[in-house]
């Protein structure tokens, strides 16, 4: 289930980060440029929250 709500927040996250800029820029709204880069912050969430900064007991 964490793995869902990692690529749900991610998703709504990008959502806005890209069309805040698209609209700043003028352009079209393109999804699939959206979903690259949820799959990027939720591959960036799962490598940094299972590897790196996993914590040593």
């Amino acid at each position: 289930m964490r793995y869902f709500w990692s690529f749900f927040w991610a998703l709504l996250i990008s959502l806005v980060i890209s069309f805040i800029l698209v609209s700043m820029a003028g352009n079209a709204f393109a999804i699939a440029d959206t979903l690259a880069m949820a799959v990027i912050l939720t591959l960036a969430t799962y490598i940094l929250g299972e590897g790196i900064l996993k914590s040593e007991k």
